[in-house]
Order: C-alpha cells, then sequence, then structure tokens
C-alpha cells in the first residue's frame, strides 16, 4: 500500500483527478478504450467535478460504478444519477456508461442482463474505491449476507448482497473482479477513516473487506 496525504481535500481533488486523468490517457495509448470503475456516494463528488472537464479521448472510456442500489434510476439513493450528475457531464459526457442497474424486481433476476455489458470490459483498467467507516468497500460489508462469496477467488463477476448496514438490495463487483485491475486507488478523507484505515491493515476482509483491496492499492487521505 501507498499512502499519499494532502494538507486539505481541496488539494486532494486536484491531485486526485490529476492521477485519474493521467491513468487515463497512459491506458489509451495502448488500448483502443479504458475500463474505469468507479465509487458513488458524494465523497469524489469534488474529484469527479475537476475530472469531467479533463482534455482526454472521453469516448474511449467506459465507466461503471463499483456497485449500485437497486433502486430505479433518478431515485434519491441511486448513484447511477449521482454518477451522471457528478462525472459524466462537461467533456465526459461523451464517455460509454455501463449499467450496473436495470428495471428487474430484484439484483438477482437483473443480474444476468447486466453481466453481459461488462464484455470486454476486463480486467478493470483504472479503479477508484471508497471506504465506509465499517471498513466496507463497493458493497461488500460486514455482516453482508453472501460477504463470503463476493470475496471467494472463485466468485462471479456480479453478486446481489444485503446488509444491515444497507437499507435496499445492493448489486456489487467482486473482489476477485475488482482485485484484478490494473491501477487501483482508494480515496478517504477525515480522521476517522484514517483510524479505519490503520485498523484495516492488519484486519481479516471478513471483518473489515476493504483489507482485501490495500496492498496493490494508492490510497488519497486528507483530514
Amino acid at each position: 500500500m501507498k499512502l499519499v496525504e494532502y494538507p486539505d481535500r481541496e488539494m486532494l481533488a486536484m491531485g486526485l483527478a490529476d492521477t485519474l486523468a493521467s491513468a487515463l490517457k497512459n491506458c489509451l495509448l495502448v488500448h483502443d478504450h479504458a475500463s474505469f470503475c468507479v465509487p458513488g456516494g458524494t465523497s469524489p463528488g469534488d474529484t469527479f467535478d475537476l475530472l469531467s472537464a479533463a482534455e482526454l479521448d472521453w469516448s474511449r472510456v467506459h465507466v461503471f460504478l463499483n456497485d449500485e442500489r437497486w433502486v430505479p434510476e433518478g431515485h434519491e439513493r441511486s448513484n447511477t444519477s449521482l454518477l451522471k450528475r457528478s462525472l459524466l457531464t462537461g467533456k465526459a459526457a461523451a464517455a460509454v456508461h455501463v449499467p450496473l442497474v436495470n428495471d428487474a424486481a430484484t439484483p438477482e433476476e437483473g443480474i444476468p442482463v447486466l453481466e453481459a455489458g461488462f464484455e470486454g470490459e476486463l480486467p478493470i483498467s483504472l479503479l477508484l474505491l471508497g471506504m465506509g467507516t465499517d471498513g466496507h468497500t463497493a458493497s461488500l460489508f460486514p455482516g453482508g449476507d453472501r460477504l463470503a462469496d463476493g470475496l471467494a477467488p472463485d466468485a462471479p463477476l456480479l453478486l446481489a448482497m444485503r446488509a444491515d448496514g444497507a437499507p435496499e438490495p445492493r448489486v456489487t463487483l467482486t473482489a476477485p473482479v475488482l482485485k484484478s485491475a490494473m491501477e487501483t486507488h482508494l480515496l478517504i478523507m477525515g480522521d476517522e477513516k484514517r483510524r479505519v484505515l490503520d485498523a484495516a491493515r492488519s484486519a481479516d476482509q471478513m471483518d473489515m473487506p476493504v483489507a482485501a483491496f490495500l496492498d496493490d492499492a494508492i490510497v488519497h487521505w486528507a483530514p
């Protein structure tokens, strides 16, 4: 694990946006397209605002979420809607969006159709993860009903997940898919999450699932 510390959140957003833009440009120099896997939530918002203005061939960047709540687009808790407002705007509006939710009643019913959309997207070119104060990342939650399945080396591409800390069912990319990314970054902010990160470095991944991804990650932190 490499830790990059910034003096404040504005500097983090600027530094991380530049790092991600450079990684995408480098990938596009040698590949037809870049697959860019990103977290939901509000933490990456300032980074995405800056990144969406980056000068690169966004039409060759394929963007998808680490995970999604099983709610329709337009719902107040939809990460897809948030992604389209925060990253897929400006120059980045030209990017290809690979969906992680559909109109099926449950994630189990919707996953087969979603998986077909990932043909040609793996391994992930560039992965950005977030982390909760419970040590979860993507929708790999401590105590999740299928956490062991999601962390297993032979896990499927996508998995439905339900957990006490998640009000609605989720669909998540699984650990082997995320761990196979060519480049991995983790964004955290605040003293509490720094303490969680420190604990996760020696934790069991069933207790703090983010521990499964730290060895190969570049962690970006600001107070």
